[in-house]
């Protein structure tokens, strides 16, 4: 099989351009230049990964976002990092002849191919709700990942379950790291995902060999160790107490902090604020919508999207400032008052003590 390196230079590419996409691939990662090196050996010596992309309940959002990567370019890494063996949705075959890939890579990579999931597996009624190919998806989903090296659970739906899970969840739609159980899966949740985390993940495994450090529910923490609050833009505003109270008032215009409107960038952990969308240009957020927390288990059940749901005490700079000063000023002067009267006790006890001596 052929490495990256062979094949991009098949497309064309120079050696100039190779190195400048692994540097890009380190940054996008959030790695040391350093690793830029470490990247290029791994494409120069190691063979692409075969994948096997599937799909069960879901929209198909997390595969829009996917071919919107811009660094790396989707098309790189489709056509060069990955063997990207099989995707119902993009690929040429279809019938028979679509069914029989997944059987020859399980046969030929076994414990070598990634499976990549889009979508949560119904388990009511024996999976009946997802069929594909003629069998539930629960049954396609367990036999593809029995021969894994390692499961990639693309988005909300296939991570915590989404919509399709939410209350009272008739058809008993399931996450993926609640099905498979005797291999890794690596939880990649947003409703989609960000499209540089996507390919950052596969870069990674490409580069490095293993799986990147996980937090407690599976994440990657290179892409979601931070609350969208902590690198939010509008931080400064939440800080000195100015919100938007309504929508499209003054404060809205001045871009002022969300968390009134509901926003849940204080309790969501993902790369929102630092990778963006759109070529790094802009997310929610920065048009004028709060943060729905999409990267968060159960976020469809935590009622209404513009409620707040936390009881955060933000510090407020501009409107507290005054009474903040009056009460350290009170906090002081209360324990110079009780420094003064324990030393008042202390030289009398001295005195007597003295005296009878």
């Amino acid at each position: 099989m052929q490495t990256f390196c062979e094949s991009i230079r098949r497309r064309g590419i120079s050696r100039r351009g190779f190195l400048k996409f692994c540097s890009v691939t380190a940054a996008s990662m959030g790695l040391a230049p350093t690793y830029a090196s470490k990247i290029a050996h791994a494409m120069e010596t190691k063979p692409r990964i075969p994948v096997l992309w599937y799909h069960g309940n879901e929209c198909t959002c997390c595969s829009e976002s996917f071919i919107w990567s811009a660094h790396p370019l989707v098309g790189d890494v489709v056509m060069s990092m990955i063997n990207l063996e099989y995707d119902d949705l993009i690929m040429a075959a279809a019938g028979h002849q679509a069914e029989a890939i997944p059987e020859r890579v399980m046969a030929e990579h076994k414990g070598e191919y990634v499976l990549a999931v889009e979508g949560d597996a119904p388990l009511a009624e024996d999976g009946m709700y997802c069929f594909v190919g003629g069998k539930p998806f629960v049954q396609n989903l367990k036999r593809a990942a029995e021969g894994a090296a390692f499961v990639v659970a693309w988005g909300q739906c296939a991570s915590f379950g989404c919509v399709q899970t939410a209350h009272p969840n008739p058809t008993r739609g399931t996450p993926v790291h609640k099905i498979v159980r005797d291999k890794p899966v690596v939880n990649v949740p947003g409703c989609p995902p960000i499209a540089e985390v996507m390919t950052g993940v596969l870069s990674y495994v490409l580069a490095f060999g293993h799986l990147p450090a996980l937090d407690s529910k599976g994440r990657p923490q290179m892409f979601y160790s931070h609350r969208i609050h902590d690198k939010c833009y509008r931080r400064g505003h939440f800080d000195a107490g100015q919100f938007v109270e309504r929508w499209d008032d003054e404060g809205a215009r001045k871009g002022y902090c969300l968390y009134k409107m509901g926003c849940k960038g204080p309790t969501t952990h993902n790369a929102c604020s630092t990778t963006m969308w759109n070529e790094g240009t802009s997310f929610p957020i920065g048009s004028g919508h709060g943060c729905l927390g999409c990267s968060e288990e159960g976020f469809w059940d935590h009622g209404s999207f513009y409620d707040r749901v936390t009881a955060i005490r933000q510090f407020s700079v501009e409107e507290t400032a005054d009474t903040v000063g009056g009460a350290a000023a009170a906090v002081v002067g209360g324990a110079v008052a009780v420094h003064a009267g324990m030393s008042a006790v202390k030289r009398a006890r001295d005195n007597a003590e003295a005296r009878k001596g």
